[in-house]
């Protein structure tokens, strides 16, 4: 199991490197004339392609690669809009998140308390450990968060009332 975390831990990191300069890169790969770009060796997805899902007013998420709901490795950006988030539940596999923007908020535990739950800020890394009870979302201001897991990606509510 630690392996597998390790190797986890390490493709994350190395997807969210590659986030974290998107932005800066933006620009010149813009200039290139993706046509001459070969399609085997590069894939490049403009956020506005993206299919974000979800009811209207609650959370909606895009699957950057993968499937969430299958086996293996996916990625997915999930948008929180202000007031928005989740109660105690649980996951079957470890996932690891970045911020992207806005402050994201998460708590541990089954007890839901609002007032416990603590910021993470653009750039700052979490790792939700499987079988672990936690609950984040958004408070004043939207938070986009980037997730990477291995499938299915399965939430059991934990909750106690």
């Amino acid at each position: 199991m630690a392996n597998a975390r390790t190797r986890m831990a390490a493709l994350f990191v190395a997807l969210t490197t590659v986030m974290s300069v998107a932005p800066l890169a933006q620009a010149s790969i813009s200039d290139i004339a993706r046509a001459d770009l070969d399609a085997k060796a590069i894939s490049v997805i403009p956020f506005e392609k993206l299919q974000f899902q979800g009811r209207p007013g609650g959370p909606q998420s895009a699957v950057v690669f993968g499937d969430p709901d299958g086996d293996g490795m996916y990625g997915i950006i999930l948008k929180w809009p202000p007031h928005t988030g989740s109660r105690p539940h649980i996951h079957l596999n470890d996932r690891y998140i970045i911020v992207l923007s806005g402050t994201w908020w998460v708590g541990t535990g089954a007890k839901y308390n609002p007032d416990a739950m603590s910021p993470v800020r653009p750039g700052e890394f979490v790792t939700h450990y499987a079988g672990q009870i936690h609950y984040d979302g958004a408070r004043d201001e939207p938070a986009m968060i980037y997730i990477v897991g291995k499938g299915p990606q399965t939430s059991f509510n934990r909750e106690e009332r």
